[in-house]
């Protein structure tokens, strides 16, 4: 397949619907024919939209989180920074290895903001970047070194949201 250069896309902000664009693309670049990684950093466990990509087959779908639980309510541990490790290790070699056209890396802004990986780590991701992949980093958080190097920028701004607004958790096939 003849393919134009690729882009460095991040999807930044406090609002939600930085991971839903990713996922968004991801399902329009399957449905192109091209080969799709989705790294997801930090979490762990049985999301709707992760078990509908897992059903393309053409998309590889990874996570890297301990399933500890959330940091915004723990330190982050050994197995988490072991986890955040593993996946920066992935990502790079997805991003090398020639066999994806699309790399996703979701949530790694946060797993940088959380301590678990370091700016340059990120950075080394971007540079390591072939022409020809797109690659997208999501979560709250990116510094203005990644976002400098990004061909696009998207934050998401939160105006209202009903988990703070009403304490409504998340929903299954919504939220989760």
């Amino acid at each position: 397949m003849i393919r134009e250069l690729g882009q460095f896309q991040v999807y930044t902000g406090d609002g939600k619907g930085k991971t839903t664009a990713a996922l968004g693309l991801a399902l329009r670049a399957s449905g192109a024919g091209l080969r799709v990684f989705f790294g997801q950093f930090m979490k762990a466990g049985d999301y709707s939209e992760l078990n509908a990509l897992r059903r393309l087959e053409n998309v590889t779908v990874t996570q890297f989180g301990s399933g500890k639980g959330l940091l915004i309510h723990r330190a982050a541990d050994e197995d988490d920074l072991a986890c955040a490790r593993e996946g920066l290790s992935q990502v790079m070699a997805a991003l090398r290895g020639g066999a994806y056209d699309l790399v996703i890396a979701d949530e790694i802004n946060c797993a940088r903001m959380c301590g678990l990986l370091e700016e340059r780590d990120l950075i080394a991701l971007i540079e390591a970047r072939p022409a020809s992949v797109e690659l997208v980093f999501t979560g709250r958080g990116a510094t203005a070194a990644v976002m400098e190097r990004a061909d696009l920028v998207t934050e998401m701004r939160a105006v209202k949201h009903y988990y703070s607004d009403k304490g409504l958790p998340a929903r299954l096939g919504i939220e989760k």
